[in-house]
């Protein structure tokens, strides 16, 4: 079944309308209709999201299904009621780290089972030793209880449901939008749509220096080009940051005071480098011999560094210049200058191809090309020295016209639904007169999606 969404262009004179397609139907939600550009659309993608523990695969979020109880056995099974049995009962409180937030949801024994591995992979450190206020923010409510209210839910689905999935646990959202040719698109028509307005998008630069006065505003920022000696000042009235907070606070000029900078200096970031490899064929089919349709596999598994896989075929066809081949991406969690980032691509290729061939999801002859692409500070922690950010929070909110924005922006482990709305809210506010950041700070801190309830 192929969905798609129209991304309409945002000039003056289009109409304020949708399309939205189901196979060759079309409905359009407006009197007037619109002419559909077949390379700009949003696909309807049904969430399908597994784990991959002991070579078997689990349904993510855990179910209680029958294949699941097969697959742990009767021991298992009845050592994880027990587990959740004792945490219902005797609650780990005060609920210090993550470890006692999962332990306090799911049980000892089902989340050494199906949480800690993974977890542990994308921090670089034991779960003991992280904020329960990572699982806040991107499990939230999510429990044994939640997962099987949401399974009934889906026996009985509501009249009222829709795409939005109002009220619905960010790890329990089931389908999304993506553009045809990857989130990358997006970001192109916006930059096209800016400039098609007469706005400037400014490539290739960084920013060198924050330029603020005795006032506590900032008058300007300094930046150099690639390749260039010279920097050049760019003032402004408002300002927005995205940047890493630490980078922002050492660029301040004059200097942020010792404690602020104390503070940004010991916020700490988890770096991420992403492998695809492009396979002729994989093992990874269903019974019937069908690519599975999985959009992510989460490898619970400690004998290889991987810690997800996704499918590119499974997001969009249209990622893939070939149907007969697979992009299949291994990510991989590490520290910016660590064993794992200091790899040669040549050495993280064959990485790649060896841990999968070690899952038991191809052949190494299988693989005929591959890319790398590193991102670093793509999670933002929530250990170092993050305990005291709300310090600094309350001394960037005294600067009027600086807004802090984003994942990085906030150090704020947002997914890119949240961090677009907090620029829309940022914007929202200065319109409005709004001196006030809290609705900023206040985005993604509950169990619903906050741009739904908009």
């Amino acid at each position: 079944m192929n969905w798609w969404l129209q991304m309409l262009p945002l000039e003056a004179d289009a109409p304020s309308e949708i399309q939205i397609g189901y196979q060759n139907q079309t409905t359009t939600v407006h009197s007037r209709p619109v002419a559909v550009d077949p390379d700009k659309v949003m696909l309807v993608r049904k969430r399908t999201s597994r784990i991959y523990f002991g070579r078997k695969f689990f349904a993510y979020p855990i179910t209680l299904s029958a294949d699941t109880l097969a697959k742990l056995g009767l021991f298992r099974t009845a050592r994880i009621g027990l587990s959740y049995l004792r945490a219902v009962l005797f609650p780990i409180r005060p609920e210090l780290n993550l470890e006692q937030f999962f332990i306090n949801r799911f049980g000892r024994v089902l989340y050494s089972t199906f949480f800690q591995s993974y977890t542990e992979k994308v921090w670089g450190l034991p779960c003991s030793e992280i904020s329960a206020e990572w699982g806040a923010q991107r499990i939230k409510g999510l429990s044994i209880r939640k997962t099987i209210s949401h399974m009934l839910r889906r026996v009985a689905p509501r009249r009222d449901a829709d795409l939005a999935q109002k009220d619905v646990e960010t790890s329990l959202i089931e389908q999304f939008l993506y553009p045809k040719f990857g989130p990358g698109q997006m970001w192109e028509e916006v930059g096209r749509q800016v400039m098609a307005r007469g706005g400037q998008i400014l490539m290739g630069w960084s920013v060198e220096q924050i330029e603020w006065d005795e006032n506590g505003l900032i008058v300007a920022v300094h930046a150099r080009h690639a390749g260039s000696v010279d920097t050049q000042r760019f003032a402004g009235d408002y300002f927005f940051s995205t940047m890493p907070v630490k980078d922002l606070i050492a660029g301040m000029k004059p200097a942020a005071p010792a404690a602020i900078r104390a503070i940004a200096d010991g916020l700490v970031y988890r770096d991420f480098i992403t492998i695809g490899l492009l396979c002729r064929n994989v093992k990874l089919r269903n019974t019937s011999g069908e690519l599975v349709r999985d959009n992510w596999i989460y490898i619970q598994e400690p004998d290889v560094l991987v810690g997800r896989l996704q499918i590119f075929n499974n997001w969009s066809p249209a990622m893939v210049a070939d149907a007969a081949n697979i992009w299949v991406g291994l990510e991989y969690f590490c520290n910016e200058n660590d064993a794992v980032w200091n790899k040669s691509e040549k050495e993280l290729i064959e990485l790649a191809k060896s841990e999968l061939v070690r899952l038991g999801m191809v052949e190494h002859d299988d693989v005929c090309d591959a890319v790398v692409i590193r991102m670093p500070k793509t999670y933002p922690a929530y250990f170092g020295s993050y305990g005291k950010f709300p310090e600094l929070i309350d001394w960037v909110n005294g600067i009027e016209n600086l807004f802090l924005i984003g994942r990085n922006g906030m150090h704020k482990y947002n997914n890119q639904d949240h961090s677009m709305l907090t620029a829309m809210t940022a914007v929202d506010n200065i319109v409005a007169g709004v001196r006030s950041r809290a609705n900023l700070w206040e985005l993604n801190t509950e169990a619903a999606y906050h741009e739904e309830k908009r």
